[in-house]
C-alpha cells in the first residue's frame, strides 16, 4: 500500500475534538524501536518509473525474507511506503515515516532527497539506507548504498599497485563524477602509501583536452628529448585541483560517431603519434610520461576526444595502465581503442539468480537500481530477524556484512558501504571485457 507523505502529515496533525477547550501537547515521533520498514521513493512525477522499479526490488526481498522467525514478532514485516514526489518532498515523507512508527528508512533515490530526508530521520533516530552513490551524503546513521566512484578507484589503485604501478595521475572531466573520481584517487594513494597523484580536470573543448593532456604527460619535454642530440628546453606544467566542480552527469548512451571512433583501431594500443611532427612513432621513440597509471573519467563524446589526446601525446598502454569508471561496462564492446584498460565493477555473474527471481515476479528485466533496493531490504529483514527492537547501529554494521545481489557488502559506521568489486580488462576487437581479478572487498586489497 502506498501511503503518501502528505497524507501521513495530515493524519499526524489532527486536533483533539474532545471539547475540553485545551490543545493537546505536541506529539513526539515514536521511538525507533519497531521493525516496520519505511520506504521513501518517487512514485509520481518524472522519476516515477525508477521509483516503482526500486519498490519492486524491495518488495521481492520482503516476499523472500520478510516472514518472522523470532518469537513474539508478527507473522510478517510491514512495509510503509511514502512518495517523495508528493507535497513536501523527501523531508515530509521522512517525517511521515517517523510519525507512522517506522523503524528504518529505505531510500530516498537521489542525493538531494537524501539530504532533505536525513534531518527528519535522524531527529527520530531512524537509520537511513539511501540509494544514492554520492559519498558526501554518508554520515552516522545515513548509509550510501550505491557503488561510489571512490570505491571503484580504491579497487583499481590497489590492483595496479600490486602490478607494480607507483606513479598515478588522472585526466578527468570537470563535473561531479570527475571530482568524485579525483577525490577517490587522492584518498587511495594516501591510504596506500603512494605519492600524491597529478590530477587535471578538463573542459569539453577538444582543443583544451589536447593541450591539457600534453601538459599532464610532459609531451613537449619528452619530444625535445627524443630529437637527435636534443635536450629538453621546455617544461610542462601539471595543473591539479581538487575543488568541487559542477556539470552534467555522463551520457548514458553511446553516440554513433563515438562508437565508430572507438571501433576504429581496435587492435592498436591507446596511443599512436598524430601531432604532425616530421618523424612518425615508428622512428621517433618518446620516453614514457611521468606516470605509469592514468585514471580517466569520460564517457560519451568526451571519451572520443580524450582518446585522440592520448594519441597526440604518445601516452601508450605499453607503458601506462589506463583505468576508468565502472560506467565503461555498459559499452565495453566499443572500447577497442582502449584495449588493455581496466575498470572496477561488480561481477555480473553474481546477479543472475536475482534477475531470474525478479523476472518471475515482475515479468521484466530488473534495472540495476533494483539491486540497491533489494540489498537495502535484505539488510532490514536480516537485522529485524536478529534483534528484538528496532535497527541498532551495531547490528547494521555487523562485521560479517550481508549477502547482496552483486556480491557481499558491509555497512561502515561512517555511512559508507563497502562492496565487493572485480577488476575488468578491455579485450578489444568487440570482445567486451574479461574479469581480470575476482570481486573482493576493500579490506582484502588495501593491505
Amino acid at each position: 500500500m502506498v501511503v503518501l507523505g502528505a497524507v501521513g502529515l495530515a493524519m499526524a496533525g489532527c486536533a483533539d475534538q474532545s471539547g475540553t477547550g485545551t490543545l493537546p501537547a505536541p506529539t513526539e515521533p515514536k521511538a525507533a524501536t519497531s521493525h516496520k520498514i519505511g520506504v521513501l521513493l518517487p512514485l509520481t512525477g518524472p522519476n516515477a518509473a525508477l521509483g516503482h522499479e526500486l519498490l519492486a526490488g524491495a518488495q521481492l526481498a520482503l516476499a523472500e525474507n520478510g516472514t518472522a522467525s523470532t518469537p513474539g514478532q508478527t507473522s510478517a514485516l510491514q512495509m510503509d511506503v511514502h512518495d517523495t514526489a508528493a507535497a513536501g518532498g523527501a523531508s515530509a515523507a521522512a517525517t511521515a515515516a517517523a510519525q507512522a512508527g517506522d523503524g528504518i528508512i529505505l531510500g530516498p533515490l537521489t542525493a538531494v532527497d537524501t539530504a532533505a530526508a536525513a534531518s527528519a530521520a535522524q531527529a527520530a533516530s531512524l537509520p537511513v539506507l539511501a540509494f544514492t552513490s554520492d559519498v558526501n551524503q554518508a554520515r552516522d546513521g545515513v548509509w550510501v548504498m550505491g557503488i561510489t566512484p571512490e570505491d571503484q578507484v580504491e579497487r583499481l589503485v590497489a590492483t595496479a599497485r600490486k602490478e607494480g604501478r607507483q606513479r598515478f595521475a588522472a585526466f578527468l572531466p570537470d563535473n561531479p563524477l570527475g571530482h568524485a573520481l579525483g577525490n577517490g584517487l587522492l584518498a587511495s594513494c594516501r591510504d596506500q602509501g603512494l605519492s600524491t597523484p597529478a590530477i587535471v580536470y578538463h573542459t569539453s573543448s577538444p582543443a583544451s583536452i589536447t593541450q591539457m593532456m600534453r601538459e599532464l604527460s610532459s609531451y613537449d619535454t619528452r619530444r625535445a628529448d627524443a630529437q637527435p642530440g636534443g635536450n629538453a628546453t621546455a617544461s610542462a606544467s601539471t595543473p591539479a585541483t581538487t575543488a568541487d566542480g559542477t556539470g552534467t552527469a555522463p551520457e548514458k548512451d553511446l553516440p554513433s560517431d563515438l562508437a565508430a571512433a572507438l571501433k576504429d583501431g581496435s587492435d592498436k594500443p591507446a596511443a599512436v603519434s598524430a601531432d604532425g611532427a616530421t618523424q612518425t612513432s615508428a622512428t621517433q621513440k618518446l620516453s614514457p610520461p611521468p606516470f605509469d597509471a592514468l585514471l580517466l573519467g569520460d564517457t560519451g563524446l568526451g571519451l572520443k576526444n580524450v582518446i585522440g589526446a592520448l594519441a597526440e601525446s604518445h601516452v601508450s598502454s605499453d607503458s601506462v595502465r589506463i583505468m576508468g569508471p565502472g560506467l565503461w561496462a555498459a559499452f565495453a564492446t566499443k572500447l577497442g581503442a582502449l584495449k588493455g584498460a581496466w575498470y572496477a565493477a561488480p561481477d555480473p555473474s553474481s546477479r543472475q539468480s536475482f534477475v531470474t527471481r525478479f523476472m518471475a515476479r515482475n515479468h521484466h528485466m530488473p534495472r540495476p537500481l533494483a539491486d540497491l533496493s533489494y540489498d537495502a531490504a535484505t539488510v532490514a529483514t536480516t537485522v529485524a530477524h536478529a534483534t528484538s527492537k528496532g535497527y541498532p547501529t551495531s547490528a547494521l554494521t555487523r562485521q560479517e556484512g550481508f549477502a547482496g545481489v552483486d556480491g557481499p557488502f558491509t555497512l561502515l559506521p561512517d555511512g559508507r558501504t563497502r562492496r565487493a568489486l572485480g577488476v575488468f580488462e578491455v579485450l578489444g576487437n568487440g570482445g567486451g571485457a574479461k574479469l581480470l581479478v575476482p570481486a573482493t572487498t576493500k579490506a582484502a586489497v588495501s593491505g
